[in-house]
């Protein structure tokens, strides 16, 4: 979970019932070359309570991976290549579950972190559409030294709107025909779903994600009011202090039913700029749902369908597409659909205004530049590389091979031969 699962929720997990954590996503090459980053992320400080622990990375190249996997693997109980990741900016950076056709360079990260790490080495996947390539998929991850399998019993396609329901058959199907262990993930919103999965599927632990955002008890099988988990998160974030982004996220998830009913403190919840401002805006709500429990009669039902009363910890079930949108090639953006009716020469707002500011700008697709992808890494390369790579990775290989490369203003050579020039011009004087 990207900057959902950070050492104050962990904290809050384990307390209810959650036996093993994972960090949030991390990046791998951005760990390797940011200090900052690391101590943010893992060096922060020593916790004897978060433990065990999983560090997930995602990365596309073997040796950075590795590296980052070697700095962290002393903080930790375990490494995980993520290759379940489905979202866009996976799509772009050329990692998570957009790895998954490419068995030969897996097969590399996996082989070289099982070989140099002290640590196991773990993989969460996805599944493809098929069974048997799903097993074959898996058994490969097992060959090359993966010692852990979790398997989201879902396609990379299914997201969003899409989701739909995970496939335990694919996850069963894996655990019998692997000798590690594995673990389940998707469709687990109560303790229920818990016990269901590991008599269906017979995998050796559950995982919960979403399940876990809205209610952090899960595990215990309990659905406690949602103020009462509300305040032991913010008390354990004022002793391990977290960005207000992620306390934000977290109470927008937890009170997510009621601000359906109480939309005007959404809006608070979104503008306030302290933790002390969110944790009033949360005892606002806890006193408007105390309010609405005194209002509430005697064998009066949850509106909405819902299993109970909003101020009570319970499940998000995402609804679904919208009817027809398959026709129309999947769920529309709002503003896609907006456009769409104001008629297509009508230009967004934020578009307008960008006109305004050069108005030779133009928003037609099919004027737009084709950006050529690094020959490396798959991201843009510049447009005058004489090695035809991205920035960084021109930067690596100019800096190995001691040449130059104008088009990013890179001269190694010319200043090592400078260098050079002026150590053996001070030699003769």
């Amino acid at each position: 979970m990207v900057d959902q699962s950070e050492l104050a929720w962990r904290l809050l997990s384990r307390r209810h019932g959650a036996q093993l954590c994972y960090t949030p996503m991390l990046h791998a090459q951005v760990f390797v070359r940011d200090a900052n980053y690391r101590k943010d992320n893992l060096y922060c400080e020593v916790c004897p309570e978060d433990r065990p622990l999983i560090v997930q990375f995602c990365a596309n190249d073997p040796e950075v991976f590795v590296q980052a996997a070697l700095l962290a693997q002393d903080y930790c109980d375990a490494v995980d290549l993520n290759l379940g990741c489905p979202q866009m900016i996976a799509k772009r950076g050329h990692y998570g579950a957009f790895l998954q056709e490419e068995w030969d360079l897996l097969q590399r990260m996996i082989l070289l972190a099982h070989e140099k790490l002290s640590v196991p080495v773990t993989c969460k996947i996805r599944v493809f559409p098929e069974i048997d390539k799903t097993v074959k998929y898996a058994q490969m991850l097992e060959k090359a030294g993966c010692q852990l399998l979790t398997v989201h019993g879902r396609t990379k396609e299914q997201k969003g709107p899409l989701s739909g329901t995970a496939s335990w058959e694919h996850i069963k199907a894996v655990r019998k025909a692997v000798t590690i262990p594995v673990f389940a993930n998707g469709n687990i919103q109560c303790l229920q779903d818990v016990e269901r999965c590991i008599r269906d599927t017979g995998v050796q632990g559950v995982m919960s994600a979403e399940g876990n955002l809205h209610n952090p008890a899960l595990f215990e099988g309990r659905s406690p009011a949602v103020w009462e988990l509300a305040e032991e998160y913010l008390d354990i974030v004022r002793q391990h202090p977290c960005p207000l982004s992620c306390v934000r996220a977290h109470l927008f998830k937890l009170w997510h039913h009621t601000l359906q009913v109480h939309r005007q403190l959404r809006e608070e919840l979104a503008k306030v700029k302290t933790l002390e401002g969110i944790a009033a805006v949360s005892q606002e709500l806890k006193l408007r749902c105390q309010e609405d429990m005194s209002r509430q009669k005697e064998g009066e039902k949850p509106p909405g369908g819902l299993p109970f009363f909003h101020w009570i910890c319970q499940p998000y079930f995402r609804p679904g597409p919208r009817e027809g949108s398959k026709e129309n090639g999947g769920a529309r953006s709002k503003r896609a659909l907006e456009e769409e009716e104001a008629g297509t020469d009508v230009l967004s707002k934020n578009k307008q205004k960008k006109q305004l500011r050069n108005p030779h700008k133009t928003f037609d697709p099919s004027l737009k530049p084709k950006y050529a992808k690094c020959d490396q890494c798959g991201n843009p390369k510049g447009n005058r590389c004489v090695f035809n790579l991205c920035r960084g990775c021109c930067k690596k290989r100019a800096f190995r091979e001691a040449a130059d490369c104008p088009g990013h203003g890179l001269l190694f050579k010319t200043k090592l031969e400078k260098s050079l020039a002026w150590k053996g011009a001070r030699q003769l004087s």
